[in-house]
């Protein structure tokens, strides 16, 4: 079983930057795709970013291309997400997972509590 902590989520202004970080025990960690999705209010969970087990892969959702950057540490059991130029429509609960499959387009197995961002105009 995994387990997946998030934590650096808060209040921030327009413009500024957020760092999320997630923690994963368990020893199988550095073989999972690990990836960040969010939930605003309303709306359906969406994925935001995702990496690859070994970091070489990255995915970023349009709306977060050149703004986020999901990094891996498989030394550490982490995976962060730097926000940066954050916009009012960012602001969601933003939640960790790991999956198993390789499999592009496998669901995920392992989700965190998630960890609220709100980003104020």
């Amino acid at each position: 079983q995994v387990q997946l902590v998030e934590s650096g989520g808060g209040l921030v202004q327009a413009g500024g930057s957020l760092r999320l970080s997630c923690a994963a025990s368990g020893r199988t960690f550095s073989s999972y795709t690990m990836g960040w999705f969010r939930q605003a209010p309303g709306k359906e969970r969406e994925v935001v970013a995702h990496i690859s087990w070994s970091g070489a892969v990255t995915y970023y959702a349009d709306s977060v291309k050149g703004r986020f950057t999901i990094s891996r540490d498989n030394a550490k059991n982490t995976v962060s997400l730097q926000m940066n130029s954050l916009k009012p429509e960012d602001t969601a609960v933003y939640y960790c997972a790991g999956r198993v499959s390789r499999v592009a387009g496998s669901p995920y197995d392992y989700w965190g509590q998630g960890t609220q961002v709100t980003v104020s105009s």
